[in-house]
């Protein structure tokens, strides 16, 4: 999945305008026909005004018969508009939704591609509910339209039956959008914070659902729940100061409306006391006084939504305008398997040194559980290349000329804590659909009892992190994705923590025969997989202190025996 930087938006106006341009059709289609839909609301109270004045006049049943078709025709265009132009509108926003969730989650898929300073559970909260506001956008402007357009077909008609008419409707609503376009502005401000906190927020959950078991462990829940209690109250209370501006907001927009219907409908009346205009003129005046208040409502409204869609369009900003921290480099791992770690200094690595020959099964003691874990973000490119001293080669290519695309289609890292996916086990094995692998994946993690003991067997519904599942099967359902991925390099870390001995010595034997061939390097103290691979590399304290064979260490270093040895 790529980010096209080359365009990528750095405001939240550049995403908005980027939005409006490529809905332009949409958009023009839906503005015609709601504008045909909101001056066929507008022209049904002045038909029924001509019809009392005509009818009342002429009083045949020629003029009544015409009437009735004439309210039919405009029925049936306000019906047929609203529904065609909605649907053009709402398919219109959905998609472009779409496309900024997508663009949001593919950046934050590009760990080491981009420098934002936003948890996971922000960029969570921008890549859903922001997308989906700002998308907004695109139903906004063709509402905003085709109410203008009913407002001024109003001032229009009821000008054309008296000029003081015509002017109050015209000079009302412009101060209704003056009064509520500032009041808009504070409801951009408190929604931009609001959203903040509520991202905030949800960042601080995710945080303590991963950290759950941990806390347990050494007795944080309190501390953890005080903490989450915190921002959550913070978002709380923003939530409910921008529910009482919008509130207000509403309330005068309600009010205000009023006001102006009440104005036209008790001047109408007053000119037809005057005989300045006739019964059927009232008519037609007091019909879109009531009215008005719809596409006015509507109108006063779109102030609001811009806002809104505006501080949405911004956040997104922060993840989409992020400055690269490293530029990824553009070719493609030859084909092969051997890899090279050279004079890597990373966090606990100091000057690590070691190859890994195209076809061999490595497993890599580490006797510090830091060294394995930074070993393993090294080699998923979870850290540039830039942030380490040292290079790793893969198949003879530095790992900064290679796109980060291509190097994980072609190396594996899978971290010993792989999510589990809400789902079946099958599409947790296998999420794009293509792996031939399935079958062989699951006999070789062991993950065959789980498949047997449910009537669905890979259907079997799996809930979002494998929440009816046992930590064992957690593991081996990760494993199993590994294995079914079949990549060229394939790095296992810890892989087998959770399971039983038994169990885990018959996945060692799996794991190797299965991937024989092909580049496997296991970071594991595991003496089942330790034994299963050709060699052992020694981590200790960040660098290489010994190679051999898992049998001749346990006889030659007593350091290894005991670290390992179960």
């Amino acid at each position: 999945m790529t980010t096209p930087d080359k365009q990528r938006p750095r405001t939240g106006s550049d995403i908005l305008r980027t939005a409006l341009r490529r809905n332009v059709g949409a958009m023009a289609w839906g503005t015609v026909l709601m504008g045909m839909y909101q001056a066929g609301e507008t022209a049904f109270p002045i038909a029924l005004g001509l019809i009392v004045e005509y009818t009342m006049r002429d009083r045949s049943l020629g003029s009544l018969g015409l009437s009735i078709a004439a309210l039919a025709v405009i029925i049936t265009t306000v019906s047929l508009s609203w529904r065609f132009g909605m649907r053009i509108l709402q398919k219109a926003n959905t998609t472009e939704a779409h496309r900024w969730r997508v663009r949001v989650a593919a950046c934050g898929l590009q760990p080491v591609a981009r420098d934002v300073d936003l948890k996971s559970g922000e960029v969570l909260t921008i890549a859903t509910e922001d997308a989906d506001q700002t998308a907004d956008i695109i139903e906004v402007v063709p509402l905003l339209i085709s109410s203008l357009v009913a407002v001024l077909v109003t001032a229009v008609a009821l000008g054309l039956a008296n000029v003081q008419l015509g002017l109050l409707v015209i000079v009302g609503t412009v101060a209704i959008l003056s009064i509520l376009s500032v009041m808009s502005r504070r409801i951009g401000a408190s929604t931009r914070e609001q959203q903040a906190r509520v991202a905030r927020a949800g960042a601080k959950v995710a945080d303590l659902i991963t950290g759950l078991r941990p806390l347990h462990g050494f007795g944080g829940n309190d501390a953890a729940f005080r903490s989450y209690r915190k921002v959550s109250t913070e978002a709380k209370q923003q939530a409910i100061t921008v529910a009482g501006v919008n509130g207000a907001y509403a309330g005068a927009a309600l009010a205000l409306n009023a006001i102006l219907a009440a104005a036209v409908t008790l001047t109408a009346g007053w000119l037809a006391f005057q005989r300045q205009i006739t019964i059927g003129e009232l008519v037609m005046a007091v019909g879109l006084a009531q009215f008005i208040m719809e596409p006015l409502k509507l109108f006063s409204e779109m102030p609001k939504y811009v806002m809104i869609a505006r501080a949405s369009a911004e956040r997104m900003a922060l993840v989409l305008a992020a400055p690269p921290v490293m530029t990824p480099g553009r070719e493609r791992p030859a084909a092969g398997g051997d890899l090279e770690v050279d004079c890597v200094r990373y966090g606990s690595l100091r000057k690590l040194k070691f190859q890994v020959s195209a076809g061999e099964f490595v497993a890599i003691a580490a006797y510090q559980p830091r060294t394995a874990a930074d070993l393993a973000a090294v080699l998923a490119m979870n850290v540039p290349p830039s942030a380490y001293e040292g290079v790793v080669r893969v198949s003879g290519q530095e790992t900064a000329d290679l796109s980060i695309e291509a190097v994980r289609a072609h190396m594996l890292v899978n971290p010993y804590d792989g999510e589990i996916f809400a789902g079946t086990l099958r599409t947790n094995i296998d999420p794009s659909g293509t792996s031939r692998m399935v079958p062989e994946a699951v006999e070789a993690s062991m993950l065959t009892d789980v498949v047997a003991l449910h009537r669905e067997g890979l259907d079997y519904g799996v809930r979002d992190r494998g929440a009816n599942l046992s930590g064992g099967q957690r593991q081996r359902l990760s494993l199993a994705r590994a294995l079914a991925a079949d990549t060229d390099v394939l790095v296992l870390h810890d892989p087998t923590t959770a399971v039983d001995a038994v169990t885990e010595q018959l996945i060692a034997r799996n794991i190797a025969e299965l991937r024989r061939g092909r580049t496997t390097i296991v970071i594991t103290s595991s003496p089942a997989l330790l034994d299963a691979a050709d060699r052992v590399l020694v981590l200790d304290d960040g660098v290489i202190t010994a190679e051999e064979t898992h049998r001749n260490l346990l006889t030659t270093d007593e350091n290894y025996r005991l670290a390992v040895a179960r």
